[in-house]
């Protein structure tokens, strides 16, 4: 009995737990007809459940127009199979400014959609549509006097636009920077979900479009899971599917996009602001993932000021996309892109390059070696198939930070034109099987530290050599077997080029193995063995 007492004395001194609140928005007085706005209501709901801890907000079928939803701790969006959630594009409803990032510099603008100041625990799920409704938006891509043709559009695109200079009395940015050239008389559209500080934050199986700007794009966040996600903006224009910008402890996967700018692309902030933050975007996953209409599939830049590193890209299909895989960078950046891992990727139909990695993104000119200097090394990439593409890879550094570091290796691509090596360092071409139609299969300059094994060219021309090599020092290829119909295999010239030795390579079957060029340093050392 004694035992008895003490066992009940110990259960009814336990905390109660209770569970989550799920509002049914219909249920709470929220309108599905499309027309009606629910901002009010959202917001109602959403303060109600995190008085008490958190809790889920489902929308059943049936359609809710609403301006921006904001978010907070411990809150889960669910939206059913036949709902939609369609954001207004009255921009009033936008206001007041709220503090986030706009292609990598931190200023007040409009209110994303989805938006979140320093919570955690968000989740947004479902089998439902986010709708953003961004055709209005799309008109702010240009100066407010192109904006529209209407009188009275373009009077309220001013509007805003003074608002958003008074909001941003104190907002500077480098003086040779380009964003003194964007500045001018542009509005900044908001990104659809944008997260900011945020921990903890998931979007799983919703499908969405029409976004006004960026879609996904959680700022200096942590814990971030994209799973499942469709992503259907291919008509309009910057509207990047999936954007994690000074993110740590990202997964996307199993996502399916098709967008009006890159897919996914990985940013840590603009020039000079973008350094002073120093917050890298690191220790990324993104896999499984289908990329369609885009200018590009996997981006790492152009804005990395803060750095990218420790990232894992795989098992990815790129049907159409402008450009495959895609790093991209300038003076004036600053910034390291390092640690990158791609792997078991399927390319097809690519209009420009299925790999580049490009520190030439605009046409900056020289300067010394300073923090304004980005860097791109220790970039690996194997696995790779790619058929109907016009370039297969370029890698152009420049003169004060040559791209360093890199490796391709099991790559298989038929494309127009071969690969294009500029101002690099420390390269490995391991079984690397390129297709072209037109020029050398490899062209290679300016560059030093080459390791170079079983490359090549099943359709070789006539009149070019597989290998093509101006100013290139310290080069050991072996163990290639070219076939018949090459006018040489490798050609040399240049007056830099050095060192370049050729061992086990079997050149018996083209009539002229080592072709010498013009401005060939006569005393080259040239080992052919």
């Amino acid at each position: 009995m004694k035992k008895l007492i003490i066992l009940f004395t110990i259960v009814f001194s336990l905390p109660l737990v209770s569970k989550a609140e799920t509002i049914n928005m219909q249920s709470f007085g929220a309108k599905a007809d499309g027309k009606v706005s629910n901002t009010a209501i959202i917001k109602k709901a959403i303060d109600k459940l995190a008085a008490n801890g958190g809790g889920t907000l489902f929308f059943p079928t049936g359609t809710y127009l609403t301006g921006p939803i904001v978010l907070k701790s411990n809150i889960t969006i669910d939206i059913e199979a036949g709902a939609t959630i369609k954001f207004t594009d009255d921009m009033s409803e936008y206001t007041p400014f709220v503090e986030m990032r706009y292609e990598g510099v931190v200023m007040k603008s409009f209110c994303p959609m989805f938006y979140a100041y320093e919570q955690q625990n968000i989740t947004i799920k479902g089998e439902g549509t986010i709708d953003g409704n961004g055709k209005k938006w799309w008109y702010g891509t240009f100066t407010i006097e192109g904006a529209h043709k209407d009188e009275a559009f373009r009077k309220e695109l001013e509007g805003y636009r003074q608002m958003w200079e008074k909001e941003n009395l104190n907002f500077t940015v480098e003086a040779n920077s380009d964003w003194k050239r964007t500045l001018g008389k542009r509005f900044f559209r908001p990104p659809l979900m944008q997260p900011y500080k945020c921990k903890n934050f998931k979007i799983e199986g919703v499908t969405i479009i029409n976004s006004p700007f960026w879609t996904i794009n959680p700022e200096f966040c942590e814990n971030v899971s994209v799973l499942g996600v469709t992503i259907n903006n291919p008509d309009a224009p910057n509207t990047d599917g999936i954007n994690p910008s000074s993110c740590k402890n990202v997964i996307i996967a199993n996502c399916n996009i098709t967008v009006g700018d890159d897919c996914i692309t990985l940013k840590s902030g603009r020039d000079l602001q973008g350094r002073e933050y120093a917050t890298p975007c690191e220790n990324i996953t993104i896999t499984n993932c289908v990329m369609q209409a885009g200018h590009g599939g996997v981006v790492i830049g152009s804005e990395m000021s803060g750095d990218v590193r420790k990232v894992t890209i795989s098992n990815c299909v790129f049907d159409g996309t402008d450009r495959g895989i895609r790093l991209k960078s300038t003076r004036g950046r600053g910034g390291i892109v390092e640690e990158i891992r791609v792997s078991n990727i399927v390319m097809k139909n690519i209009p420009k390059e299925a790999i580049t990695l490009n520190l030439f993104y605009s046409n900056v000119p020289a300067e010394p070696f300073s923090e304004r200097t980005p860097v791109f090394r220790n970039i690996h990439i194997s696995g790779l198939t790619g058929t109907e593409v016009n370039t297969a890879c370029t890698v152009l550094g420049i003169e004060e930070a040559p791209i360093s570091d890199i490796s391709f290796s099991d790559i298989n691509i038929q494309s127009k034109t071969g690969f294009v090596i500029n101002k690099a360092k420390n390269i490995t071409l391991d079984n690397v099987r390129i297709s072209t139609e037109i020029g050398a299969a490899f062209k290679i300059s300016e560059s030093s530290g080459l390791r170079v094994n079983s490359i090549y060219n099943p359709t070789p021309l006539t009149d070019k050599p597989v290998l093509e090599i101006t100013d290139v020092k310290d080069m050991f290829v072996q163990g290639c077997y070219p076939e018949a119909g090459s006018q040489s295999f490798i050609k040399l010239d240049g007056k830099q080029t050095d060192n370049i030795i050729m061992i086990n390579n079997y050149l018996n079957r083209l009539p002229l193995p080592v072709e010498k060029g013009a401005e060939l340093n006569s005393s080259a050392n040239i080992i052919v063995q």
